[in-house]
């Protein structure tokens, strides 16, 4: 018997590898180059977990950013967010418009959920995001400010961009990319590296790397 089970182990054995030999694996794909150029020009950092709110880290030393339309880009922090699209405005005017053609307002924890949105009137305008309600507030003012923020999106390529032009209002996102200052001449423009901040100077300044729909 155990001669016997040998020659069948030896026999299996054989067939596997002629099975193996004569269906090699295919070769995993390239990369698409251009992709993995603009993932080189802008590299991903930490993403946040899903319902975590959103991720800031820091940025590693010597991470350079391409200018942008004459303007040098700091990177900050990093910073990915994964959260409800509240609304969007877009803008054409205005040196800002030049860097980011868009602003979303997103909302995670409780300010993405549909009760507490039902009991919001929210608005987009001017590069600022406003909300208002009747009688009490649905949740704490202070966590509204906390979970939600209109975040101005700098697209790092014509891939994002593409990807940035589809979003809507009600859809789920996810954004990777880095808080950024931009330098233009005498003209500055910095993001806020603080989620419970309000008024003039709140807005996060995004230089996307990705924009991903969830």
């Amino acid at each position: 018997m155990r001669t016997r089970s040998g020659l069948i182990l030896a026999i299996v054995g054989c067939l596997a590898l002629a099975w193996w030999l004569a269906h090699p694996r295919s070769p995993l794909p390239a990369p698409d180059p251009a992709t993995a150029a603009a993932l080189r020009a802008c590299p991903l950092p930490p993403q946040v977990a899903d319902g975590a709110p959103p991720l800031q880290t820091d940025a590693p030393g010597g991470l350079a950013l391409p200018d942008l339309a004459g303007a040098r880009l700091s990177p900050l922090a990093g910073f990915s967010v994964a959260a409800r699209v509240l609304g969007r405005e877009d803008y054409r005017t205005g040196t800002e418009a030049t860097y980011s053609p868009t602003d979303l307002a997103l909302g995670w924890g409780r300010m993405a959920e549909d009760a507490v949105l039902a009991r919001l009137a929210i608005r987009q305008g001017g590069r600022w995001y406003h909300y208002r309600w009747q009688g009490d507030p649905p949740i704490p003012v202070d966590e509204i400010v906390r979970s939600s923020a209109n975040m101005h999106i700098v697209p790092a390529d014509a891939r994002v961009a593409t990807a940035l032009a589809s979003i809507e209002a009600g859809q789920r996102v996810r954004i990777d990319g880095w808080l950024v200052r931009i330098d233009a001449g005498r003209w500055h423009w910095r993001s806020s590296l603080r989620r419970d901040d309000s008024g003039g100077g709140a807005c996060e300044l995004v230089y996307a790397c990705a924009i991903t729909r969830l």
